[in-house]
This record gives C-alpha cells, sequence and structure tokens, in this order.
C-alpha cells in the first residue's frame, strides 16, 4: 500500500505566525492562529482531519454497502471537527459525521447497521478512535 506524503511550515511565534501546508498531489494552504482557534481566514489542521474523515467514511460505507449486497448511487458525508482548551493545551475532541445516502432496495435498519459498522471501520475512524467522540448521524435518502 502507497505511503501518502504532506509538509508543513510555520513561520514566527505562535499568535502573529504564518503556516502553509502541501500535499504531494498539489492540495495546499495557509493557516494561522486565527484561522484555527477563532474564525479568522485560512485553514487549519482540524478542517484537514475533518475532510479526510469525511473522504475516508464515504468510500467506506460504499463498499460496506456493496459488501452488504446493495449498491449505493451517491454517499455524501460532512465531518465537523472540534477542537477544545483542554488542561493548559488545546485537543480535538469530537468528530460530527453526518451522512446522507441513496441506496435501493434497503431499509433503513440495515441501512443504519452498515453505517454504524463503518463509523467503527474506515481507517481514519480508527486513527482517531479512543482519543476522540466520533458521533454519526446516517440519514437514508431516496
Amino acid at each position: 500500500m502507497p505511503t501518502r506524503k504532506a509538509n508543513a511550515t510555520w513561520q514566527g511565534g505562535l499568535q502573529k505566525g504564518t503556516g502553509s501546508f502541501k500535499g504531494q498531489t498539489g492540495l495546499g494552504g495557509q493557516y494561522n492562529f486565527s484561522s484555527r482557534f477563532e474564525n479568522g481566514t485560512g485553514s487549519n489542521p482540524e478542517e484537514l482531519l475533518a475532510a479526510a474523515h469525511a473522504a475516508c467514511f464515504s468510500m467506506a460505507l460504499a463498499v460496506g454497502l456493496e459488501q452488504g449486497g446493495f449498491t449505493p448511487t451517491k454517499v455524501e458525508t460532512d465531518a465537523a471537527c472540534t477542537v477544545d482548551k483542554v488542561g493548559a493545551g488545546f485537543k480535538i475532541t469530537r468528530m460530527q459525521l453526518t451522512t446522507r445516502a441513496t441506496v435501493p432496495n434497503i431499509d433503513d435498519a440495515k441501512f443504519q447497521a452498515i453505517a454504524s459498522a463503518t463509523k467503527e471501520g474506515c481507517p481514519v475512524s480508527g486513527a482517531l478512535k479512543g482519543n476522540v467522540q466520533i458521533d454519526l448521524e446516517a440519514k437514508l435518502v431516496s
């Protein structure tokens, strides 16, 4: 399996410094104190983690549905990553996943069971498990 790479650079002190990141495919952006801990312009590590979790979960749910005998026509997942002040530092405390899927010929109980199993089994969930509360709201869309 391939190893994926990215690079980040930070210049200056915490509150007035600036950072940039770039992945091997060209994905990149800027970040700073304000974009991470306030509502400033730019990206932040939590946004990237949320994007990674949403992408991973959507793909893993499609696999789980196929393995269960159902072919999804669309899986869309939103992820919200929360960072909180904990003690003297900060900690990512929660990831809220909200997924909507169009899946012909499946009942809601079966869909919920597969979505729940996916929450436990997707690789990003596995990386966060035990450290971050992961909540899931799964909706079947017709």
